[in-house]
């Protein structure tokens, strides 16, 4: 249904980074940058946008991108605290979700929630 999602940042570079090494174990990468904005996703295909934003921060937004396995919810994780997000759920079942539903869950450096899942 969606084609693609954008978010506002406060510093380019840092949720860049942040991007960058969280989303790499899930097959996304750096796809186009410019003069505040850069897009991630699988090669070639950006899908998520982060647009530098002057004002304050604004109610964080929930993201949640598929994995292809459980290794890549568990890295997507390490990866995303290591780049100086906060834990907002490790990985782990989501029984209250469904029987399949593995995921993790992380807070940006600009407050939006983003989320790993998949269903094996």
């Amino acid at each position: 249904m969606y084609d693609h999602v954008g978010l506002k940042v406060r510093d380019l570079a840092a949720a860049g980074e942040f991007y960058r090494r969280a989303l790499a174990p899930l097959g996304h990468v750096p796809a186009s940058a410019g003069d505040g904005y850069a897009g991630f996703g699988p090669k070639g295909e950006p899908a998520l946008w982060l647009y530098e934003h002057a004002g304050g921060p604004g109610a964080g937004t929930h993201v949640a991108l598929r994995a292809p396995s459980r290794e890549a919810v568990q890295r997507f994780h390490a990866e995303g605290l290591a780049a100086g997000g906060r834990d907002n759920g490790g990985p782990g079942l989501r029984t209250e979700y469904s029987a399949s539903y593995y995921a993790a869950f992380l807070i940006d450096p600009d407050g939006h929630n983003v989320e790993a899942v998949c269903f094996v």
